[in-house]
């Protein structure tokens, strides 16, 4: 049954505050110019921002940053590893991308992998001295691209805004 009229003769109030601003017209693509913007602009600044924190990471120390992401996972976790599949969850790898990237890492020394005692087929990986010792090394060179090249961009409103933004998206 439709939603009856407001007594002015209007359409009721949208359920949620974002559909609220929404009164452009759709663009070609489908959405109003704003929403296109919005998209295009986070796309945009995601890839340069990731884009510089990877080649300083790789210029600096021969790590990717999708390596530095494993090291980060596994430097941070209780005792130094994590199961594949979980690891995987965490990057928003496929297992066979995680496998490939632990190879890698594996080769140079940085993780190694180990049988998981409770269930044969589990694997976990496990950051190494060298590994560590590397990731140590890295984290203040990559925590200061980080603040020059996102944090310093955003005014206290931002910062205050931008978790409860993220936090919805992540849902």
């Amino acid at each position: 049954m439709p939603t009856p009229p407001t007594a002015q003769g209007t359409e009721p109030a949208p359920a949620n505050a974002a559909e609220s601003d929404r009164t452009g017209s759709a663009t070609a693509d489908g959405l109003e110019e704003r929403e296109l913007a919005a998209w295009k602009g986070f796309l945009r600044a995601h890839r340069e921002v990731v884009g510089h924190l990877d080649e300083e990471l790789q210029r600096s120390h021969d790590l990717p940053l999708s390596s530095y992401e494993v090291l980060l996972y596994l430097a941070d976790s209780g005792d130094g590893r994590m199961r594949m599949g979980e690891l995987a969850e965490h990057l928003l790898l496929s297992r066979s991308g995680l496998t490939r990237l632990v190879d890698r890492l594996e080769r140079r020394g940085l993780v190694a992998r180990e049988r998981c005692e409770e269930d044969a087929r589990g694997l976990f990986a496990h950051i190494t001295p060298a590994g560590r010792g590397l990731f140590q090394a890295a984290r203040p060179h990559h925590l200061d691209g980080v603040r020059r090249h996102y944090l310093s961009r955003l005014n206290e409103s931002d910062l205050a805004t931008l978790p409860a933004i993220w936090g919805r998206l992540t849902r």
